[in-house]
Formats: structure tokens, sequence, C-alpha cells
């Protein structure tokens, strides 16, 4: 995102509170819960997704549908 231009430094901005070493002492290092797969899907359906979202983001709309409909299916 730097090499494109889309992260900003304020020099000027406010510094943010200082978290103190109580907060340290309790934090926890948590791993994402996200798996990275290989997945072969029908290229009508891939086409759908990246002409609905006009090429960008169409994987996130992919992860909000199956989550949508394995919440559906969760609720028996």
């Amino acid at each position: 995102m730097q090499e494109k231009g889309e992260l900003f430094h304020t020099p000027d901005a406010p510094e943010g509170e200082a978290l103190g070493a109580e907060f340290w002492a309790k934090a926890e290092l948590k791993s994402p819960t996200k798996k990275s797969v290989h997945l072969k899907i029908d290229s009508e359906v891939f086409d759908y997704f990246v002409s609905e979202t006009g090429g960008k983001g169409h994987l996130t709309r992919m992860q909000q549908v199956l989550k949508a409909y394995v919440a559906a299916h969760h609720r028996t």
C-alpha cells in the first residue's frame, strides 16, 4: 500500500496514550483464524463475483456469501 501511495503519515497527528506495563503483561498473542486454501470453482461462479464487485473484493464477497450460508444452516 505504501508503494501505491495509499498510506498517509501526518507528522503533526497527536500521539495515542501509552498502554503501560500492566497492559502488556496481560496481552496475548493470537493467531489469525483464517486458512489459506486452494479452491477450484466454475468459471461462471468466479466471473459472477468479479463482475458484481467490479474486479476488486471478489474473494471477500465470496467469503461473505459462504459465511452467510454457514450461519443459515447452523440455526437449526
